[in-house]
């Protein structure tokens, strides 16, 4: 599929055809993609909006998305802003954008000079579409702590990952597509001439596994926290998806062995992507980390090179800058001299495979050894009896710092004590001495971010 820098998403979605049979599916309604050739999702259509910096704050991914395929080669910049974002944080967003307007299904954002309201029930019929920006796609970092980051991309930094992918699926994904790898499922239903059903943060996991099975899901992603919350719930079998993608996380061997499992028939791929970074390769081989082959590989599309220990991207799926400066000047530009993105995610290498270890800034330091808890956690979660683990430091006033292990079972064990052990044994033989766990608690649940990832602190 050629795509030129003139490329519109309205364009590109009515390229992959069939509009009229294609379908956004939300939680309490639907909207059909050809209905957007006789109406607007905006009140008053899009004209007003032209060639203005728009915050996208929707209660709604379905106004959202909406809002998006009708904004993109109007607007100047869109801010996708995901729901829940800190009041502090949010002016800090408008401020640093230079947003003139929101776009709203629902209460006034506090601090917006003016608003549009959208709604999925669609406006009167609006005069012929014209489309005369390059729109900047504006998206805000998952960080856990502090403001998030503004990174801008284009459609075509977005797209590019993409390829021409006319399978007429219908996808799903438990991600908000107001994020970087929910917008990713959003753009490849779209531009692959297939629907989508979104979910939604209000409704159970069980109805929204039961509501995209009635709806025909052939490729749905999530991040392995999402997967292995989904796999708890027995509505995980009324889908019979013919791909599964995982990404967001480490997808270590026990989630992708428990996906290929529960749906052995479907192509189960993760993939490493970031909003700074973009999509870099999914890896479809069934096994956790990445073949060593991938680095350093000559390609027009993805360079990739393995720098004190973390994985650096450089391709044209990279997002072009932060867009507030003073990020820049406060801490590290988005690329380096030659153009890389440092992912901050450190790799090691074992045999012939890279395998992710966890992120640069999450380490515990126990009495000066570096331990990554995602590297602890993929052992615990080998085990037959764990469903997901979560790894946090404890201070210690000898070390600094212990390790401690939060653990949730796939049922329930008479005889605890005796698990927890086990737990530890197994990591004793697979780990260094200061990275096995000093304490390991069962637990109910564990909190798993609005981002999809494991809340960690």
């Amino acid at each position: 599929m050629q795509r030129s820098d003139r490329a519109t998403l309205w364009s590109l979605l009515n390229a992959a055809g069939r509009a009229s049979d294609r379908f956004i599916h939300a939680q309490h309604g639907s909207v059909r993609l050809g209905d957007l050739d006789r109406g607007s999702a905006l009140n008053g259509g899009p004209e007003s909006l032209r060639g203005r910096s728009i915050l996208i704050s929707t209660a709604e991914q379905l106004t959202a998305a909406l809002t998006m395929i009708e904004l993109d080669g109007v607007a100047a910049r869109m801010v996708l802003c995901p729901p829940g974002l800190p009041l502090a944080h949010l002016n800090a967003v408008m401020s640093a954008a230079s947003t003139d307007v929101a776009v709203t299904d629902g209460p006034i954002p506090n601090g917006a000079p003016s608003v549009v309201l959208c709604s999925p029930r669609l406006f009167p019929p609006i005069p012929d579409r014209r489309w005369s920006h390059q729109t900047e796609w504006v998206l805000l970092t998952s960080g856990t702590t502090g403001p998030p980051k503004l990174v801008q991309h284009t459609l075509s930094t977005l797209v590019a990952p993409i390829g021409d992918i006319r399978t007429s699926a219908t996808w799903s994904t438990f991600y908000d597509v107001r994020r970087y790898g929910g917008l990713q499922i959003l753009l490849r239903a779209l531009l692959g001439g297939g629907s989508l059903v979104l979910s939604s943060a209000r409704e159970p996991v069980g109805e929204f596994l039961a509501r995209a099975g009635r709806a025909g899901v052939t490729h749905i992603s999530g991040t392995p926290s999402h997967w292995r919350r989904a796999l708890m719930s027995p509505s995980a079998h009324e889908l019979s998806p013919s791909y599964v993608r995982l990404s967001g996380e480490i997808a270590d061997q026990a989630i992708i062995d428990t996906v290929r499992a529960c749906y052995p028939d479907a192509d189960i791929a993760h993939a490493f992507a970031s909003t700074e970074a973009g999509v870099a390769f999914a890896v479809t081989d069934g096994f956790s980390g990445f073949p060593c082959e991938l680095i350093g590989r000559p390609s027009v599309d993805v360079e990739t090179k393995i720098e004190d220990g973390s994985l650096r991207i450089r391709s044209s799926r990279n997002a072009l800058r932060y867009l507030d400066s003073r990020q820049n000047a406060q801490g590290k530009a988005l690329k380096d001299p030659d153009g890389f993105v440092d992912t901050s995610d450190m790799v090691e290498r074992r045999g012939n495979r890279y395998i992710f270890i966890g992120r640069r800034d999450g380490v515990i330091n126990v009495g000066g050894l570096k331990v990554h808890p995602e590297e602890v956690e993929a052992v615990i979660n080998l085990h037959p009896a764990v469903r997901m683990s979560v790894v946090r430091a404890r201070k210690s006033p000898i070390t600094g710092a212990v390790v401690t292990a939060d653990v949730v079972l796939k049922s329930v064990s008479s005889d605890s004590d005796a698990l927890k052990q086990d737990i530890i044994t197994a990591c004793h033989r697979a780990l260094a001495g200061y990275k096995v766990p000093a304490v390991v608690r069962i637990v109910a649940a564990l909190e798993v971010a609005a981002t999809g990832k494991l809340a960690r602190s």
